[in-house]
């Protein structure tokens, strides 16, 4: 047998001991985690942990495990919002197909499960928007997809809207520049996979009855063709607008979830014509600044979400003090004095079922419901208790990531035989 894996390769030294010579159907159970929140899949895929961190293994074919393996690489050193590949196992005995290694992706969760929970109404045309702007940025990079579905992508919480990330690679090629063939192409493939998935939840009678199959699937083109006309189109008009109308087109792709790389402008006699390169990674313009003011690494709505937050405690201290004080000395202080506090009052109980900056920005929403009902500000520790107490215990257990899983399975064995947790 053969092993590939990217750096930092010490982290897949605890996952050479695994039976890889064996398919992973007959792999034992002890070795295996349940992951209730997972999708569905044509292959077989099991999870496993090590050193903490809990791993996708997908049983395929070599080919397509090399292929997947080099496009993923590309995708996430490019910023885009894919799984992250860790390595793959092929020559393996008896003609057994080669295993694809990918990180699991925490707090992620399945379109049967959205689709099927509590908010499944009020999310449909979320998701759609949110698979819609995952295709935009493939094509944009020049990545022809061939299997856009609902079940090749997970989605996971951002500041209450949704980040969509592409699983399932095994079909993708890259090209320097895609033809409008071949995004239409893509396009259609989606809507047909989407529709089918829906159908598939109707029949099994998971999908609440408001929402129709068809009429979601037949949207996605609409809503693909408005979304890329805004982030690609270019512009003209008068030279005294220039000013006004840049900048509201740059706050447009902004607000729609896209980064801007370069801008031409070209004036004449007649007008300006406005060209805007569409950064196709993940926005990040705001997780960069909270990562520099406060160590803290989330989303990017998370992220805007947070960094207000901040803000309203550097003018709290500043009023405070009577004088001003620096952002990084704001930074640090709220997220000794604010932060962490919040996400330190989560039971151990109920940790995993969101991310911690999801959580915090429940939390600001709630202080925002609390404080409306009590006519004053009732200030974010009041509304994180309110919080915890209330509203936290009624997610379902089943959206605890798997990772806070193993470790509450491995602290429970330790306790059992009197030995220490292994990860």
């Amino acid at each position: 047998m053969r092993f590939l894996f990217r750096p930092p390769a010490t982290e897949a030294a605890e996952l050479l001991a695994l039976p890889w010579d064996q398919p992973l159907e007959e792999w034992d159970e002890s070795l295996l985690l349940d992951v209730p929140q997972r999708g569905i899949s044509r292959h077989v895929v099991r999870f496993t942990v090590a050193e903490g961190r809990v791993y996708a293994l997908k049983e395929i074919a070599e080919p397509l495990a090399r292929h997947e393996y080099a496009l993923l690489t590309e995708f996430e050193g490019e910023g885009l919002p894919s799984v992250s590949v860790l390595g793959i196992c092929v020559d393996r005995p008896d003609g057994l197909e080669a295993v694809l290694v990918t990180r699991y992706l925490e707090y992620s969760m399945s379109y049967r499960y959205l689709f099927s929970g509590a908010r499944a109404a009020d999310s449909a045309e979320r998701l759609l928007d949110t698979l819609v702007q995952l295709l935009v940025r493939l094509h944009l990079a020049g990545v022809y997809w061939g299997d856009c579905s609902l079940s090749n992508t997970l989605f996971r919480l951002d500041a209450g809207a949704y980040t969509a990330y592409l699983v399932d690679a095994e079909t993708a090629e890259r090209h320097p520049q895609l033809s409008r063939g071949l995004r239409t192409y893509d396009v259609e493939l989606a809507r047909e996979r989407v529709g089918a998935e829906l159908m598939d939840l109707q029949a099994g009678e998971l999908l609440p009855e408001e929402i129709d199959p068809l009429e979601v699937a037949n949207c996605l083109p609409e809503r693909y063709e408005a979304l890329w006309d805004e982030v690609t189109r270019e512009e003209v008009f008068r030279l005294d607008e220039s000013a006004i109308r840049v900048a509201e087109r740059l706050a447009r792709i902004n607000e729609l979830g896209f980064d801007v790389g370069e801008i031409e402008l070209i004036t004449s006699a007649e007008g300006a014509r406005l060209r805007v390169e569409t950064r196709v990674a993940e926005p990040g313009e705001n997780r960069r600044e909270l990562f520099r003011l406060t160590g803290l690494e989330v989303q990017e709505n998370q992220a805007r979400r947070l960094l207000n937050d901040v803000r309203s405690y550097r003018a709290y201290l500043e009023q405070r003090a009577g004088e001003p004080v620096p952002e990084t000395v704001a930074g640090h202080r709220w997220l000794a004095e604010v932060y962490q506090p919040v996400i330190g009052a989560i039971p151990e109980e109920l940790a995993g079922r969101l991310a911690p900056a999801e959580v915090f920005h429940e939390v600001l929403e709630h202080r925002w419901f609390l404080s409306e009902q009590a006519g004053f500000d009732v200030g974010t520790w009041t509304a994180a208790r309110s919080y915890v107490q209330h509203e936290l215990p009624r997610l379902p257990e089943v959206l605890t990531t798997p990772s806070v899983m193993a470790h509450r399975s491995a602290v429970g064995t330790a306790m059992v035989t009197g030995g220490s947790p292994s990860v």
